[in-house]
């Protein structure tokens, strides 16, 4: 009994005199490593007896030889699981010591609202599961990543920063967003994009979407649309007609309006405008061919060349009284063509279809040429049998 008294006490002398901790099971303290083996790290804790990591305790992997992991020198938090495994030796744990940090990490990136990577490794129903240092984190399916709704296991063990939505250590539920991120990084790139841009400017973009009035352009993170009247200088009745999701295409940037997040412009090219110079190859009272395009109401449209389009007014189809123009043309006819008017600025040039017949030409010639004579001239012959 004496002996016993008298070893607790030098021991207790021993510890006072080396300046050791006094340690307890559950508490978390620095080490360091004093030497590794493949399944078992020995660390010195500054206390009379070294302390014991096994491989479990270090990681969950069963094949990772753990001198690749940790290096002698090295400074690492350890629990304390037992001052004394029977041989005298203090059992830790690294992997509990990590955890215990980890949650104090993620707790912190919670309240301070800092972004946090964690590696992605499955999908689950209502959504994804990714580890931060070993913790699991819930991402829940609307809080993904925008591209992993099309093909997620690409993306598998990929690491991605995410932002913390709910946090509940009691509970050890971390729940994190990827959209989040994305949808800044996008409103980032937007208005990159917004002020890049400008009026008049070629710019390169990708078409996206197909619409009956028109197609619509990325243009980096922004879209811009094309009417279908911008996409040719001829007549186009659908969009699909001049592209197709996915081409590759350069525009023209007409008009910006980043309030209403709206961008209008044009695939033909304003330097090829077939009404430039119009006046040059077309002449008030010419007559010329062209084809039926499209029919209204109150008239017929007949392309003279690509890109340029007279009205025959309804009056101006047929010296017959019709009352469509469907009832004389039909789409597609080549028909001749007498030029009224032209209006280059407006785009706009007044055709006659029936000024234009041979008949109304050879009334017209008849006219021009009996304009100014005599009863006697006219009637000669007439008189002459009378």
């Amino acid at each position: 009994m004496e002996k016993d008294l008298t070893k607790e006490m030098s021991m207790g002398a021993m510890m006072d005199n080396y300046d050791f901790k006094r340690i307890h099971s559950g508490e978390v303290i620095k080490g360091k490593i004093i030497n590794v083996t493949k399944d078992e790290v020995f660390v010195n804790i500054n206390y009379f007896a070294d302390g014991i990591i096994s491989r479990s305790e270090v990681t969950d992997e069963a094949d990772v030889d753990l001198t690749q992991l940790l290096n002698v020198d090295d400074e690492i938090d350890v629990m304390i699981l037992s001052t004394d495994d029977g041989e005298g030796n203090v059992v830790l744990s690294k992997k509990k010591a990590d955890e215990i940090k980890v949650w104090d990490d993620v707790k912190e990136a919670f309240e301070s609202k800092k972004v946090i990577e964690v590696k992605v490794k499955e999908q689950v129903k209502g959504g994804f599961i990714a580890l931060y240092k070993g913790i699991r984190v819930f991402i829940p399916g609307s809080q993904g990543a925008f591209e992993w709704r099309d093909n997620f296991n690409q993306f598998v063990n990929n690491v991605v920063e995410v932002a913390i939505i709910e946090f509940d250590e009691d509970k050890k539920k971390v729940v994190a967003s990827r959209r989040v991120i994305e949808t800044e990084e996008r409103e980032k790139k937007k208005e990159k994009v917004w002020k890049s841009l400008s009026v008049g400017e070629k710019i390169s973009g990708k078409v996206v979407r197909l619409v009956k009035f028109g197609a619509f352009v990325d243009l980096g993170g922004i879209e811009g649309l094309v009417h279908v009247s911008d996409l040719s200088w001829k007549r186009i009745n659908d969009p699909s007609e001049v592209v197709s999701v996915g081409d590759e295409v350069e525009v023209f940037i007409q008009e910006i309006d980043q309030k209403k997040n709206r961008i209008s412009l044009a695939l033909k090219d304003v330097a090829t405008n077939p009404w430039t110079n119009i006046k040059a190859r077309y002449k008030v009272n010419d007559v010329v061919q062209g084809r039926v395009v499209k029919f209204m109401n109150f008239g017929a449209f007949v392309e003279l060349e690509p890109g340029v389009e007279g009205l025959v007014h309804i009056a101006e189809i047929s010296e017959e009284n019709i009352a469509k123009p469907s009832d004389a043309l039909n789409l597609n006819d080549m028909v001749k063509v007498k030029i009224l008017d032209i209006d280059e600025t407006n785009h706009r040039i007044s055709l006659s279809v029936k000024e234009a017949s041979e008949k109304s030409r050879e009334y017209l010639q008849y006219n021009d040429s009996a304009e100014g004579a005599s009863l006697g001239e006219l009637f000669g012959d007439l008189f002459k049998n009378l």
